[in-house]
């Protein structure tokens, strides 16, 4: 892995707290991306830096980290995946209350490519969330996915290939 964060610290507590400090916002963006649930992502953080805290001595390149978080991350996240059974809510009668926080278009546009991204095969969609929210390179992409770096780059090319064709589309129908 290459120019990861380095963790300081002499003890283990030392060097778990560095840990935290410098990645707990890297991890929370990359684990609400993955479950799109505020709570959810909050225990699959915490989960993921217990564990963190338990194999703190068999991580060797400090360097590697931020790889070695997210992979403990997306396994905790399909443990969960796997117990997870949501609640059904009777939605009649509900209302939804406006934010307010951005424009209507910014938040449309947002939505339309978070739902865009999500349609993608999971083949396509991780290697592009590692990439987009993790800062990853492609060979530490490899690395984390466990697969060849022009098997990554082929399919970072193609997530990027269906969106680009997806929006293209949407604007065209817009057009007509």
């Amino acid at each position: 892995m290459s120019n990861g964060p380095v963790i300081h610290g002499s003890t283990k507590q030392q060097r778990y707290e560095s840990l935290v400090a410098t990645l707990y916002q890297d991890v929370y963006r990359y684990a609400f991306w993955l479950c799109k649930n505020k709570p959810m992502a909050e225990d699959l953080v915490q989960e993921t830096f217990l564990r963190a805290w338990r194999s703190l001595d068999s991580l060797q390149n400090d360097k590697a980290v931020k790889a070695w978080l997210f992979t403990i991350l997306r396994r905790e996240n399909a443990r969960q995946y796997e117990r997870y059974r949501p609640e059904l809510v009777d939605i009649e009668g509900q209302s939804v209350a406006e934010s307010g926080e951005n424009e209507p278009d910014a938040r449309m546009d947002r939505e339309l490519l978070h739902n865009a991204i999500n349609r993608l095969d999971s083949d396509y969609r991780e290697p592009l969330l590692l990439q987009v929210i993790g800062g990853f390179s492609g060979k530490e992409i490899a690395e984390i996915l466990n697969l060849n770096n022009n098997t990554v780059m082929t399919r970072l090319f193609r997530a990027r290939s269906i969106l680009k064709q997806e929006f293209e589309l949407d604007a065209d129908e817009l057009e007509d």
